[in-house]
């Protein structure tokens, strides 16, 4: 099972945002859909404004914009036992703006947006990337059928991939 430490830094309530049942639902069917052999795991999963979301963009990726969300895959400190974390995967960061513009635009409900950008972050933190094609192949088929499995349509149906 995944535990969710839920942090919201918010300055006022969204439109919507996923309950946190919602959000362990998603990151755990990710995980148990994964190649991944853990049976359990932790992460941490922060909702932020476009600001605070732009400056973390810039700094750890170089890209001058907000974006939807940032996965921090955990690294153990040096000197640090492994057995004093258990399972940490890392820490997602959500800007629920811009998750709000980009389903309105590409016509999904938030629903569905958060589910897939959860989904999405969570195959990051398990070491799922998209950098290369072939990636990108395995990391979107695996993310389709996931979102599948939870009841949500293809989010790459109506893109050009």
């Amino acid at each position: 099972m995944i535990a969710i430490d839920l942090q919201i830094d918010l300055p006022e309530n969204p439109a919507y945002l996923p309950s946190l049942e919602q959000l362990e639902k998603y990151a755990q069917t990710a995980l148990e859909l994964s190649d991944s052999s853990l049976q359990e795991a932790q992460m941490a999963a922060v909702f932020v404004t476009p600001t605070e979301i732009h400056n973390l963009n810039l700094t750890y990726r170089h890209k001058d914009s907000p974006t939807n969300v940032l996965s921090f895959p955990f690294e153990y400190p040096e000197g640090l036992p492994e057995e004093d974390i258990d399972n940490y995967l890392g820490d997602l960061v959500i800007c629920s703006e811009v998750v709000e513009k980009e389903a309105k635009e590409q016509n999904k409900t938030l629903e569905a947006h958060y589910a897939h950008m959860i989904v999405h972050g969570t195959l990051h933190l398990l070491g799922y990337d998209h950098i290369e094609d072939d990636e990108a192949e395995v990391m979107e088929s695996l993310e389709i059928k996931v979102l599948e499995k939870l009841g949500f349509a293809n989010p790459y149906k109506n893109d050009e991939v």
